[in-house]
């Protein structure tokens, strides 16, 4: 691979010079240093997809239908969190959800966004204040193509086909959920 021509900055000059252009006064330059702080799989949203895959129905021939089969997916929907340090009190928090899929749902990947900062009242004392957002990681639910005999073909909800509701009517019901968006947190710790 050949290396391109041009000068290019790095970011702890950019960072620099945009501070000296808003007229900031950036402490000390220093290196960015990232952290992972969390690795999980698992979210209130993939618990949700999993519930809809309780229960079942019997077609008319008498064979039964798990939802189960819908509702389960090979891979879970994976979160890593990280932290990238600017100052010794303050970081931007980020990371990404890998999203999941099964045969009616998907769970959209994810990026969370968000910033950490602390102060100290006191030698013993630290008051943190944390904000994050989340774009994406919406759960959607698709829907069925159900046979009628005689009434014909429908596009229907998958769990309530076999149900008294008319099958538009069933549509209503699909899950359409958005993850929890944005967290606060706000700490305060004495240590003795």
């Amino acid at each position: 691979m050949r290396e391109k021509s041009g000068s290019r900055l790095s970011f702890c000059t950019m960072a620099l010079v945009s501070c000296a252009l808003i007229g900031a006064s950036p402490v000390v330059a220093q290196e960015l240093t990232t952290s992972l702080v969390d690795v999980h799989q698992g979210s209130p949203l993939s618990d949700r997809a999993r519930g809809l895959g309780n229960g079942g129905y019997e077609l008319q021939s008498g064979n039964r239908v798990s939802f189960n089969q819908w509702y389960r997916a090979s891979w879970v929907d994976m979160h890593v969190d990280l932290i990238t340090q600017i100052t010794q009190d303050t970081g931007i928090l980020w990371g990404f959800g890998t999203g999941e899929q099964g045969e009616k749902y998907r769970i959209e990947p994810s990026l969370k966004l968000g910033f950490l900062t602390q102060m100290h009242p006191s030698p013993n004392s630290t008051l943190s204040l944390s904000l994050t957002t989340v774009i994406g990681g919406k759960l959607t639910e698709k829907s069925c193509q159900a046979d009628y005999g005689d009434l014909g073909t429908y596009s229907v909800n998958c769990r309530l086909a076999a149900s008294q509701m008319a099958p538009e009517e069933t549509l209503k019901y699909l899950v359409n959920a958005k993850p929890e968006s944005q967290h606060l947190w706000l700490n305060y710790r004495v240590t003795f």
